[in-house]
């Protein structure tokens, strides 16, 4: 019985004890209730399974891959040479390495961002047509150039190229650079258009709200180099590398004032020199446009030129099916279907970026 007794009292003790803290609780109705607080837990430990996910550096000797698009700018013209600006997509085939390419995207460029390197020759051979040339190329850049969305730069070049204004959408800024010129010095052309394409890998122009910008370099010379360390090829090169496209405009015709021209001068004959067929064979490669202006209205109309075909052309963008990324150079070329008599001004070919190498580890310097 007395153990009975012991258990019976015990259970009696545990109830009251209860009831008086249900009392206590109700008796504070406009406390908010305080939730237990949690005990201190360890982060677990990292498993596969909850580890963040991270992207794996390619071990040593692997090759990083990645599936590169190659885009093509181009113009099309008539026979006439009028601008072509209503074409479609299935109105195109491409060829890369002469095997047809699938085209993924496909759109008229007349509205791109320009970036524009305005490249002119101070040397002394253009000493007496200076002034001409630094009023037209600052008009071109008037009408071409809208803040806020183009920009430009320039380069002169004599003894050794210069960049006399980096990339601006400030016309007065241009205008400072470009009429503070003066004339003299041998001619480093070479050099010059190797340095300026390098500046759009090297130094890229701002970027803009979209993924494509035209790349431009307009190159005001009469083609003779007699100072440049790079060779002709590699300035092609590096040109073909950084996406540029070049417009040359030769100085070796008279480029007479309208008050200057007398009965002689019309009609006129252009006589291509040694220079100007260097001044060609880059815009050719490049897929830009060569001019020979005589007089200097001509001049004036070459920019205008430019200005209409970089609001008239097309993108194509496909991703090779020929082959890696090997570093090598690939012949492009693109044929129009269903229309006849029509002509395409694009770029030669493109460099393929090889893969990268994955870096070796380096030592851990606290150890």
């Amino acid at each position: 019985m007395t153990h009975w007794r012991r258990a019976i009292a015990a259970a009696v003790l545990i109830l009251a004890i209860g009831l008086t803290a249900a009392s206590q609780s109700a008796q504070q109705p406009g406390q908010a209730k305080t939730p237990p607080a949690q005990p201190a837990q360890n982060p677990p430990a990292k498993t596969e399974e909850n580890a963040p996910q991270q992207q794996k550096p390619p071990a040593v000797g692997q090759l990083k891959r990645e599936v590169r698009l190659v885009n093509i700018v181009f113009s099309v013209l008539d026979k006439h040479n009028h601008f072509v600006t209503d074409l479609e997509k299935n109105n195109f085939e491409v060829f890369d390495d002469d095997i047809p390419q699938q085209v993924e995207f496909f759109s008229r460029e007349t509205n791109l961002p320009l970036r524009i390197g305005l490249l002119l020759d101070t040397s002394n051979s253009i000493h007496s047509r200076l002034e001409f040339e630094q009023q037209a190329a600052f008009d071109f850049l008037y009408h071409i150039v809208r803040p806020g969305k183009d920009m430009a730069f320039l380069m002169t070049f004599d003894t050794h190229p210069q960049v006399q204004q980096t990339f601006t959408s400030n016309l007065d800024l241009m205008r400072q650079a470009i009429f503070s010129q003066r004339a003299g010095g041998g001619t480093a052309l070479y050099d010059a258009i190797y340095q300026a394409s390098n500046r759009y890998l090297r130094n890229p122009p701002p970027p803009t709200t979209g993924t494509n910008i035209r790349r431009v370099l307009v190159v005001i010379s009469d083609g003779l180099d007699d100072l440049s360390d790079h060779a002709r090829s590699s300035a092609i090169e590096m040109a073909e590398r950084s996406g540029v496209v070049i417009y040359t405009i030769s100085t070796t015709n008279k480029w007479v004032s309208p008050d200057q021209q007398t009965s002689e001068d019309m009609p006129y004959l252009i006589h291509y020199t040694p220079g100007d067929k260097v001044l060609k064979q880059f815009a050719d490669d490049t897929g830009g446009r060569s001019f020979n202006p005589y007089r200097v209205e001509d001049l004036a109309q070459a920019f205008v030129d430019i200005d209409t075909e970089l609001r008239s052309q097309y993108s194509i963008a496909y991703t090779p099916s020929t082959h890696a990324e090997d570093g090598k150079f690939h012949p492009i070329h693109i044929e129009i279907l269903h229309r006849h008599g029509l002509k395409v001004r694009a770029r030669q070919g493109y460099f393929a970026e090889r893969p990268v190498l994955a870096p070796a580890p380096t030592a851990n310097p606290g150890r």
